[in-house]
Order: C-alpha cells, then sequence, then structure tokens
C-alpha cells in the first residue's frame, strides 16, 4: 500500500497521534464515529424449544468473542483482563475502545493503537500485527512462504488452510496445529453448548446442524457441518464458528472466529427467490472470457433475510456486517455454491444512520430524492451472490490452485471489489432484461435509484478508512469509474452518475476483475492495488465533509437479546 490517507486524516480528525496514546476525550470522539442503534428481532413466533436454544447460542456466542481476541493478538486477552480493573474514566474509555475494537488498535484509523507502548507490563504494538496470532510473531512472511513452498503438497495445503495456525515447535522449526488442538478448551465449552441448543430445539434441521458442529469443533473437519449449514431451514438462524479471512493480513488464509444469532424473516426470504432462478443465465453473461465461466454454477444455492439478535467475535468488531457470503470452502463452493445471509435490521440502521446524511452531503439536491433502501438492500444481496459466481479455481503451472491461493494478501480486496461491481453489473444486467419486475423494477427511475444509491454508498465505504478490504476494494472502484467518466466529481463538492458512460465502465471493470481472479495474477492485482488504493484530492475534500457530521457506522445494542437472557 503506497498512499492510506483516509485513516491517517481521520487519526487527526479526533486529535490522535501515532505516537501518543489517546486521552479521554480523544477516545470519546472516536467512539461517537459509532451512532449507537438498538437491534431488535421479533421471537414471539418461536417455539419453547426454539426459545431456550437461542438462549444457549447466545451463551455459545459469548465465548467465540474469547477466541477472537485470542486471534486477533496473543496479548489481547491479558491486555483486556489488566484495563477491567482500571476503573478511571481514562480506564474505562479504554475499555469502550478496546471492546468496540476486538483490541488496543482502531480499524478506522488503519489499525494504528490508542494505547501506550506498554500498560500493566504488556508491551502494545503500534499497528496490529499483519499476522495476528495466526503465525509466529518474530517470523518474516518471507520465511514464512519459503517454508511452505518447501512442504510436500498435502503438508503444504494444510499449512494454508483456513483452520490452522502456524507456531515455533520445540526444534525451533515451524509446525502446523490444528484449531481443534490449538483451542480446544473453549471449543470443548462451545461444543457442549451446541450440543444442548440442539437438545432443546424441536427443528431437524437446526439440531443436525448444531451437532454437526459441535463435532466439527473437535475434530477440524468443517466440511458436513457446513452442507448442513447450507441446508438450514429453521426460524432460528444460526451461523458460528470460524469462517472470514481479514484479519489474516500476512496472507489471508487463517479463519476467525465469529458468531450470528438471528431470526429468519420468511416474508423477505420469500421475496429473493427470483434471484435464485438466474444465477445461471448470469454466471453464463460474466463479462470475461468464456473459458473462465462456471456451466455448473449450482442455482440452488439459499439465500436468507435474518433480524440478528446477537452477534459475537469477527460478527461484532468496528463496522458491522450487513450480509455475509459464506462458507468460503472452495469445496462447498464448487458443489453447492453459497449462502447469502442477509441482516435487513442491520442494513436499515445502517442506511438510516449514515447513508441518508451521507447522501445530503455528496449528492446534488435533485439526486438525493433517488436515495432508496430497497436498492442499497438488492445491491448488498447482489454483492453476496457475486461471491458465489465467477472463478473459484486456477491452473498454474499445470497444478489446480484457487484465487485464493495465487492472489495472497489481494486476495480478500480484489474479491470484496469483484463482488461489489459484479453485483452492480448484475443488476443492470436484470433491468433490462425486464427480470427485476418483482424487485426493484426496471427504467430510467430505476436504474437512476440503483446508481445514486451505489454512489452514496461508496463513500459510506470510503468514510471507514482504507484499513479493510471492503474499503480498498471500493476506492479501486471509485477512482477507475472517476478516471472513466461514469462518476463526475462537481465543482459545488458534489458527486454524479453519467448515465451515458457508467453501464460501460461497470463491464470493463468487472472483466478486469473476473480476468485477475481467473488467471489466479497477483502482479496484475498488485499493479491495481498500487494504482487505485489511494484517496484522491476531490474525494478527500467529500470525506472530510463527513467527518464531523455523519457517523461511521453503527454500534448495536442487542436489545432482544438482553431480554431473552434476563
Amino acid at each position: 500500500m503506497k498512499n492510506i490517507l483516509a485513516p491517517l486524516m481521520l487519526f487527526a480528525a479526533v486529535g490522535v497521534a501515532q505516537a501518543e496514546p489517546a486521552n479521554v476525550a480523544q477516545l470519546q470522539a472516536m467512539s461517537k464515529r459509532f451512532a449507537p442503534v438498538e437491534l431488535r428481532a421479533d421471537t414471539s413466533k418461536l417455539s419453547k424449544g426454539d426459545r431456550a436454544a437461542v438462549v444457549k447460542l447466545i451463551e455459545a456466542a459469548k465465548i467465540i468473542d474469547t477466541l477472537q481476541l485470542r486471534q486477533r493478538w496473543s496479548g489481547n486477552e491479558a491486555l483486556w483482563a489488566a484495563l477491567q480493573k482500571d476503573t478511571t474514566d481514562l480506564g474505562r474509555a479504554r475499555q469502550n475502545a478496546f471492546w468496540l475494537n476486538k483490541g488496543p488498535w482502531s480499524g478506522l484509523d488503519d489499525n494504528q493503537s490508542f494505547m501506550p507502548a506498554e500498560y500493566a507490563g504488556i508491551k502494545i504494538p503500534a499497528r496490529k500485527p499483519a499476522g495476528a496470532n495466526f503465525y509466529p510473531e518474530n517470523a518474516s512472511k518471507a520465511a514464512l512462504e519459503s517454508w511452505m513452498n518447501a512442504l510436500p503438497a498435502a503438508h503444504k495445503s494444510d499449512a494454508q488452510w483456513f483452520f490452522t495456525v502456524i507456531r515455533t515447535g520445540p526444534d525451533g522449526k515451524f509446525t502446523t496445529v490444528k484449531y481443534s488442538d490449538e483451542y480446544r478448551a473453549d471449543l470443548e465449552k462451545l461444543a457442549k453448548l451446541l450440543r444442548e441448543a440442539a437438545a432443546s430445539t424441536d427443528n431437524a434441521s437446526l439440531k443436525k446442524f448444531l451437532t454437526l458442529r459441535a463435532d466439527a469443533f473437535l475434530s477440524n473437519d468443517y466440511l458436513a457441518s457446513d452442507f448442513a449449514w447450507m441446508d438450514l431451514d429453521s426460524p432460528v438462524d444460526i451461523t458460528i464458528g470460524p469462517y472470514e479471512t481479514y484479519n489474516d493480513e500476512l496472507f489471508g488464509y487463517k479463519a476467525a472466529f465469529e458468531a450470528y444469532v438471528s431470526i429468519r424473516d420468511q416474508k423477505e426470504t420469500q421475496k429473493l427467490d427470483f434471484f435464485g432462478k438466474h444465477l445461471q443465465e448470469l454466471e453464463n453473461n460474466l463479462p470475461v472470457d468464456k473459458q473462465y465461466r462456471n456451466p455448473k454454477v449450482g442455482a440452488i444455492a439459499p439465500m436468507v433475510v435474518v433480524n440478528q439478535v446477537y452477534g459475537a467475535g469477527d460478527g461484532n468488531m468496528g463496522v458491522q456486517t450487513a450480509a455475509y457470503n459464506l462458507p468460503n470452502d472452495e469445496r462447498v463452493i464448487r458443489e453447492r455454491g453459497s449462502k447469502r445471509v442477509m441482516l435487513k435490521n442491520v442494513q436499515e440502521a445502517k442506511f438510516k444512520s449514515t447513508l441518508q446524511p451521507i447522501s445530503k452531503l455528496v449528492l446534488s439536491p435533485a439526486d438525493q430524492k433517488d436515495l432508496d433502501f430497497d436498492s442499497f438492500f438488492t445491491h448488498i444481496l447482489a454483492h453476496e451472490i457475486m461471491h458465489g459466481l465467477g472463478p473459484h479455481h486456477t491452473k498454474k503451472d499445470g497444478k489446480e490452485s484457487t484465487p485464493r491461493q495465487d492472489l495472497k494478501d489481494t486476495y480478500s480486496t480484489i474479491e470484496e471489489a469483484k463482488a461489489d461491481i459484479t453485483g452492480l453489473w448484475a443488476l443492470g444486467y436484470m433491468m433490462d432484461k425486464g427480470l427485476l419486475k418483482d424487485g426493484l423494477g426496471q427504467g430510467v427511475l430505476a436504474e437512476r435509484k440503483l446508481y445514486n444509491t451505489f454512489l452514496a454508498s461508496s463513500f459510506r465505504t470510503l468514510h471507514f478508512g482504507l484499513t479493510s478490504s471492503h474499503a480498498r476494494g471500493m476506492a479501486i472502484q471509485v477512482n477507475y469509474l472517476l478516471d472513466k467518466g461514469a462518476f463526475v466529481a462537481k465543482s459545488d463538492g458534489t458527486f454524479a452518475v453519467d448515465f451515458k458512460k457508467i453501464k460501460g465502465a461497470v463491464i470493463d471493470l468487472d472483466r478486469e476483475f473476473l480476468t485477475i481472479e481467473a488467471t489466479g495474477d497477483y502482479a496484475r492485482a498488485k499493479a491495481m492495488m498500487d494504482k487505485y488504493v489511494v484517496i484522491r484530492p476531490e474525494v478527500q475534500k467529500a470525506l472530510d465533509r463527513l467527518k464531523t457530521s455523519v457517523p461511521n457506522d453503527i454500534r448495536p445494542a442487542f436489545t432482544t437479546a438482553a431480554a431473552l437472557t434476563k
């Protein structure tokens, strides 16, 4: 990364210098970037057994917080314990900032520390370690990569697998350790709670998933439980385990623990069925060379809308997840596709708290009327769908591989950007074909709503700073579309869509992302990031206007969960 202006300026905006720990006022200003909201979900129709299961799952999710703290940094648990003993105003402010970020680094500020270099005898890195706690602390990327490349194929695959950590053995050499061994004590507690929840519920699919996931925690084999999660058809919706790899900034290999306890919104879920009917058609028309398209995309991959009851670990850290597309295991994706989960109450809170005020600052008054929750909601859905479409395997030097392995540290950024822009392409394609009559509709008004809402939403993402894969991916998109004239920076500081150029520019950019992934071209991905992952002056001016008046994101209070566990 050559230039990370946005997060550094955000840090400066709250008066926090890199070399100095934040004081109470600065920590409070950092906290205000997250609008407090109450998340509620309707549990009135749950059976007695399902209600009991939810309580057990909330208890399990709290263990996920502990596991994710440990994964994020080796000193996290000790630091959190020390902070909780400090009852001063500064101590409480630090506790608040720590729990928001699940560590002593601010995610909106290039993961820089808001703590002193040493606290309670614990030395705190100035920035979150790139390898988190997945690799030996003093191991270089070059040394690890050299070791992995020298391993036999099966052992190399284990070393790069989602559910292993790399440690230094008694002989001083690197060794691979399964999650089921590394986190055994906590995983045994998790397994027990999941089995208790399985015993409580009267839903067969939930019972099956929870039982298999409990087994997976102890065996380190998640495949059967992933398939059971794909088949989950229950009023209680649960995602729990190690999934996303964003915390591994060294290689992007290792999965962090997260949990989402939710209630299915059946009415909204049924509205999304029309997307499932067209997945293969979308794959067949992706703007990429035909040889890279998947002839068997698995159009039955489920999509569900839920209202979140509780989030934990990677599922409740800094910027809140609005939707997710899992599992990431390429074996499941090849056979069944992937499951998309939309957190509707989270999305509604984000739209009201952040996107509506942002639109008033970055769009002209004439374009502000086009801001539309359905367009916002549906593009997030399309984003998640596009994670499951496109290239998922490559061939390098005659050997089978995956984009994730080939693109290494660039993969998360390229994949998030691909999902964004391919989602925009897909919605435009479906509008043109008249396939969204029961969704967003078609015609000029529908297009105006879609593209103007996407434009405003791009500033919402960049408002987070460039520390996340999502934001880096959005920087690529915004700068590329500005270069193509599809987005226009106006003299009054607002931005507009050029509706004569937007569709063509989206197709061109989408082709670039899809080709990079299909060919596993690391150098091409790196060059794209070097060129476009920057905040340009005209964009920075708009972001500066947002800093003092618009929250970056929401901070949920899980009101329904609190009521259930009283």
